[in-house]
């Protein structure tokens, strides 16, 4: 899950709840996806939420009241008045687009209604004594590709077929959107992460993205196995990074994965591009601050499909095709709609808190 904050860090996370509380909204009052004062960012809402509830004891409570009771926390927790009593709507806190899931178990369960990309899900850890041990908040994209049993709501798939040149530059420019924050004199090696939130001036222009991450074709890695995608998308994440310029690789397994450069990184060792609930031409806001007043999309991500071969021991890169999400398509044809299946239960991985 990453580092808890440092104290100078809430403080400026407690920004959100003192513009919160003094805006009067409640927690059904809609908040545009970005407002730079009161839209909270997946990850600082799971900072917020970590410091907050962690030992919060929810011992004796039965479960409907345990679920109240974690509701109410939550609301002092992020400056909102706590209602005398949670309507049944969808999510459950509107204004942050979030639901929120008390877990003792590892089998998460989604009660009458899909996944969506654009909604958060706040996961909360509850320990074997009752006490709220760790907080997790991921978007539905990030819980579709956890699915290891075929049941999903819903999930966006293409087909990714090498041509004869080794790399391809699929876009020749970004979204107009995104192209007026790009800066080709960016030092990434003084950035603190690349998971951190865009910034308007420090986002590469995808030709230079094409040049640097060219160069990891031909590389390889060890080979974690078929059954272990992440962990064999984890050891390419690094890899571009490190292409990227950055000093430090930190994956919190938000979407973009290399959110500073709004920079998707796929591993195909088989022709299925599995994209969960993004769809990558889609114009959904990003869960991302806005920039100078406008909200990116999922149509402005780049998004790097490295194609590989394995031998069971080593994967070596043989291809990369960089597109935006608005050119997706054209190269990499999309399967017929969306794979529908109404049974939602997700098997959380061991290590789900620890990212």
């Amino acid at each position: 899950m990453g580092l808890s904050p440092m104290p100078d860090e809430l403080n400026k996370l407690h920004r959100y709840v003192e513009a919160i509380s003094s805006s009067g909204l409640t927690i059904y009052d809609h908040i545009e996806i970005g407002d730079p004062d009161l839209w909270i960012p997946s990850l600082e809402l799971q900072r917020l939420l970590d410091a907050g509830l962690r030992g919060l004891s929810l011992r004796g409570l039965p479960l409907r009241t345990r679920s109240k009771v974690v509701k109410q926390a939550v609301c002092r927790i992020l400056g909102y008045p706590v209602p005398d009593s949670f309507r049944r709507s969808k999510p459950r806190f509107i204004g942050q687009m979030f639901d929120t899931y008390a877990q003792k178990s590892n089998n998460l369960q989604v009660w009458n209604d899909e996944l969506s990309s654009a909604r958060r899900y706040v996961v909360i850890r509850v320990a074997e004594n009752d006490v709220v041990q760790k907080v997790r908040v991921v978007t539905g994209d990030v819980l579709s590709l956890l699915d290891t049993t075929g049941t999903l709501t819903q999930k966006y798939q293409a087909r990714c077929v090498p041509g004869n040149r080794a790399t391809e530059l699929i876009s020749q420019a970004d979204t107009s959107r995104l192209s007026q924050f790009l800066s080709v004199d960016v030092d990434l090696s003084r950035t603190v992460s690349p998971s951190q939130q865009p910034i308007a001036g420090e986002l590469l222009p995808i030709h230079s993205i094409f040049e640097r991450l060219s160069n990891l074709v031909g590389e390889t890695f060890n080979d974690a196995g078929s059954d272990q995608e992440r962990n064999r998308g984890g050891a390419l994440h690094a890899m571009a990074c490190r292409a990227l310029g950055y000093r430090h690789h930190q994956d919190d397994g938000q979407f973009p994965d290399i959110r500073h450069q709004l920079v998707e990184v796929k591993l195909q060792t088989s022709p299925t591009i599995d994209l969960g609930l993004v769809c990558p031409n889609s114009d959904e806001p990003l869960d991302v601050p806005q920039l100078a007043n406008q909200q990116l999309r999922h149509c402005d991500v780049r998004y790097a499909v490295f194609y590989g071969n394995t031998d069971g021991r080593r994967v070596t890169l043989s291809h990369l095709l960089l597109a935006t999400g608005v050119d997706f398509f054209g190269r990499f044809p999309q399967f017929g709609g969306k794979v529908l299946n109404k049974k939602l239960q997700i098997p959380l991985p061991n290590d789900f808190f620890e990212r």
